[in-house]
């Protein structure tokens, strides 16, 4: 069976039993900070399982797919590892319970195919249960489990917890018996190889505490509403229903497998069992190629771009794991156009969006094997020769500065050279590496939370949220309004009341400021509570639901509990409303004349302008961006409507609405039109007509990022006045170039050109002086007990190369069997500068260039035997340093 049929008769056999099938979250984890990518199929329904928000469904099912970094390193070593895989789940939310579950999870597998089920023989079906579950132990022999295939097992392996305090319960798992050629007899308790784990039941019935480890923490109580978590690993499935031994032989991976054999014509074995012999070490970079390019294509067909952090460095770090694999493999060329058609035609049945943006797909795998060969080439080269450093001198490990630069220079990932050092039987300094790069990421996270959280315990939002539910935004119809003062907060804790000079947050039962989100800035105004007033700076909404106003208190006092008035900034709101809708409209005609991979990776909505960052492999000419600017503004010409609605997903989706890459939505969305032109799902604020953003001016486009461009653009006044600025600088260089306005850019171009000249000829004529008296110097040579000894100063302001090449040539110019040392000192910018050159009979004497610069700045300056140089200190010191080089060279 294959495995996107899997997956259908999974979610009609709940669909069929009362469930809503939720359609997969995009991997990127965007609504847990905690997260990368989502890593199991309930992650999307956490704040259910939490109590945050009330699920719109008591059922639910979906096919979530999923990344676990933590397991790209055991890729390929065993038969069941690997980074991408797709989690089929069924949850209930306060509905049924153990007695629902598990007849489901029975009756699904066990069914006849040809009545939809999968058809496994109940035989060799082995549940276990937790140690004191007699409740689940009972339901599975209701179904007709014997006693002697049910296993009671411990906290290790069936009980079920998040690893924080909260909810977690006991779990009922599904074992298959493959057979006496797999292993032992017994059941999961004597050998977890035969019997291989295909579903786990989490039975959600308690609340614990004082978690220490996953068998460690303290159930602190019953929970009143009883939750089921199941997750049934999709390919784990495919792997028992096709009849194979792992999880690389299923019918959407082993294409890629089989490619990737054919191309550098290894011989791909099976070799059964859990863990691939180290005797076959092409087999298992085989594996590492088909999961990770699978895993690529997922990645980028959910949005994810190659980059050097966060989620787009694992995409970055697992693709060239791919490339280099391959090329240890013996294939030189370019892989991907390769492999990555081969991933498309295995995952297409299941995902048939990744065939529609394949263009897109395969633009940034490309571009990025062909930036990762180049890096590669340069790169290895470097490695290497720190790798002979390493050893000549003795040390087991690569320094971590060493790894740092190949890192932060050449753009050489820390795995990368990791792995090739321990091919070569050597360390690499990992920890000096993570310390130079540890206080850089350790300041941009603190200034994120900060921003987000202002450092207040996100605890003490959740009790706020608690106690009084989602707080309601008014804010798309409504400037101003009357509202509840719910709570108010200050250094991490709820508080009574908050005086004049006072920082503080509150928290309304209903409020018409915007919290920052979507790319747009937040609203800021005054709040009027009883005789205090305050000033709203920022607007957040640390947990979902929640929005709070963070003010300083202007006068009078402040108390929660009291009725207050909110009045936001309306000519703020009205400029960010501008530059939103603005945004809308670029980002449509972006992709009406680069296509649709031209897709929004982020944005900024400021009062007067905005910032609009987009996924393009290459960057686009001043003529498309002149003809964008032109079609956007004929647009505000027609006038049209924006429009804003409520609709369903499925129904946003038909009409064609954007959704942004990455961004996780309910059910219920929010569309915004401007007339024909643009729809996008939105939760901003817009203008009402196009006409009302005036005029939108693109001031620049630069890339941000492998694969990332970004416009800047001006909207309404600040356009307008932007343009105004721009006429008057023009008037006025027309008036000093006595040219029409339209002829002015030739001008400059031509006067740039001529001042440029003139410089290479005014260079031209310092080096002729600096050289000129190069043969008068040399044969004035001074003897310095047998040596040739010129000591002088270059003319004034001589560039660093002209006096490098000025002593260079008169050493050139002395008799090469004579020995001979020529020192020119310079001043230049209030400091003093020397360069030494000595030829091979001095050096044959035991002078080298190195070792009198050293002696003429105590010991600092570089370069090697035959020419060196120094600098740093006052100008006036230059005669004093070739006085010093004189004399060691007496000295020698």
């Amino acid at each position: 069976m294959k495995t996107a049929e899997i997956k259908r008769r999974y979610l009609a056999h709940f669909e069929a039993n009362g469930h809503t099938v939720v359609p997969s979250a995009p991997l990127p984890a965007i609504s847990d900070p905690n997260l990368l990518f989502v890593n199991a199929g309930m992650v999307q329904f956490v704040p259910y399982f939490l109590g945050q928000q009330k699920p719109p469904y008591t059922r639910a099912v979906s096919v979530q797919k999923c990344i676990r970094t933590p397991d790209i390193d055991e890729v390929g070593k065993t038969s069941r590892h690997g980074t991408f895989f797709q989690m089929n789940g069924n949850f209930s939310f306060g509905d049924y319970f153990k007695d629902g579950a598990i007849p489901l999870a029975w009756d699904l597998v066990t069914k006849p195919v040809a009545a939809g089920g999968f058809g496994l023989d109940p035989e060799r079906i082995w549940p276990t249960v937790y140690l004191d579950d007699d409740e689940a132990f009972q339901i599975w022999r209701s179904v007709g489990v014997p006693a002697e295939r049910i296993v009671r097992r411990g906290k290790k392996d069936n009980f079920w917890s998040m690893g924080i305090p909260g909810p977690a319960g006991p779990c009922s798992e599904l074992f298959y018996d493959r057979g006496p050629e797999y292993g032992r007899e017994g059941g999961p308790e004597v050998d977890e190889d035969r019997y291989m784990e295909f579903w786990n039941l989490v039975f959600m019935q308690y609340e614990i505490a004082d978690v220490r480890s996953k068998e460690e923490f303290r159930i602190v109580g019953e929970l009143p509403a009883k939750n089921i978590d199941t997750g049934m690993g999709l390919e784990r499935m495919a792997s028992i229903l096709q009849g194979v031994d792992n999880l690389y032989e299923i019918d959407e991976v082993r294409p890629i497998l089989a490619r990737a054999a054919e191309l550098t014509g290894k011989r791909y074995g099976a070799h059964s069992g859990h863990v691939a012999s180290e005797s076959h070490p092409d087999d298992v970079r085989l594996r590492v190629v088909a999961d990770h390019v699978r895993t690529a294509l997922m990645l980028i067909g959910d949005g994810v771009t190659p980059s050097n952090e966060g989620r787009g460095y694992v995409l970055r770090r697992i693709m060239r794991r791919a490339i280099r694999a391959m090329r240890l493999l013996g294939y030189q060329d370019r892989a991907l156009p390769e492999l990555l058609p081969v991933a498309r035609d295995c995952m297409a049945p299941s995902y048939p969006e990744l065939a529609e943006e394949f263009g897109r797909i395969s633009q940034y795998a490309y571009a990025e094997e062909d930036a990762f060969l180049g890096t590669l080439r340069a790169g290895t080269t470097i490695l290497d020769t720190a790798i002979a450093q390493t050893r000549s001198a003795g040390q087991p490990a690569i320094s971590g500065e060493k790894a740092f630069q190949l890192h932060d220079t050449y753009g050489f990932p820390i795995d990368l050279t990791l792995e090739i050092a321990a091919e070569q039987g050597l360390q690499v300094d990992a920890e000096g590496f993570r310390r130079l790069m540890a206080d850089q990421r350790s300041r941009a996270k603190a200034d994120a939370r900060a921003r987000k959280t202002g450092h207040t315990d996100v605890s003490a939002y959740r009790t706020v949220l608690d106690a009084g539910g989602a707080v309601e935004f008014t804010g798309y119809t409504e400037l101003n309004r009357e509202s509840r003062v719910r709570a108010l907060l200050a250094g991490g804790a709820e508080v009574a009341a908050a005086v004049e000079g006072d920082t503080v947050e509150l928290v309304l039962d209903t409020t018409p400021f915007y919290a920052e989100g979507g790319g747009q800035q937040p609203d800021q105004g005054l709040i009027t509570v009883g005789g205090g007033q305050v000033e709203v700076f920022d607007v957040q909404q640390p947990v979902p639901g929640l929005i709070v106003h963070r003010a300083r208190v202007l006068r009078g006092e402040v108390r929660a509990g009291e009725t207050g008035y909110a009045e936001i900034d309306v000519s703020r709101r009205r400029a960010i409303s501008r530059s939103h809708t603005a945004t809308h409209l670029v980002h449509q005609t972006m992709r009406n004349f680069l296509g649709e991979s031209a897709t929004q990776a982020g944005s900024l909505n400021a009062p007067g302008r905005l910032r609009f960052d987009f996924n393009t492999p290459t960057g686009v000419a001043p003529s498309v961006l002149h003809d964008v600017e032109q079609q956007v503004n004929e647009v505000l010409l027609a006038d049209l409507e924006v429009h804003a609605f409520i609709t369903s997903q499925e129904e946003a989706r038909r009409i064609g609405a954007m959704a942004l890459f990455g961004e996780k939505y309910g059910e219920r969305v929010r569309v915004v039109e401007v007339g024909d032109y643009a729809r996008e799902l939105c939760g901003g604020t817009h203008v009402a007509r196009s006409a009302q953003l005036g005029l939108v001016k693109i001031l620049s486009e630069a890339s941000v990022g492998s694969g990332v461009r970004r416009i800047e653009a001006l909207v309404g006044m600040d356009a307008f006045g932007f343009l105004a600025r721009e006429h008057l600088l023009v008037s006025r260089l027309a008036e000093l170039f006595r040219v029409p306005g339209e002829q002015v850019a030739d001008r400059v171009e031509q006067t740039v050109t001529q001042l440029r000249d003139a410089e290479k000829e005014l260079e031209k004529l310092r080096a002729q002086l600096v050289l000129g008296g190069a043969a008068s110097l040399a044969a004035g040579a001074k003897d310095v007990r047998g040596i040739a000894y010129v000591g002088t100063e270059a003319p004034e302001g001589a560039a660093g190369n002209d006096v490098r090449t000025l002593a260079q040539e008169i050493r050139g110019r002395i008799d090469p069997a004579r020995p001979a040392v020529v020192a020119v000192a310079a001043r230049a910018n209030g400091k003093a500068s020397l360069v030494v050159a000595v030829n091979q009979a001095a050096r044959g004497r035991g002078l080298t260039a190195k070792d009198l610069v050293k002696a003429a700045f105590s010991g600092r300056g570089g370069g090697s035997d035959d020419v060196a140089q120094g600098g740093g200190l006052p100008a006036a010191e230059a005669p004093n340093l070739l006085l010093t080089v004189e004399k060691a060279v007496a000295d020698a």
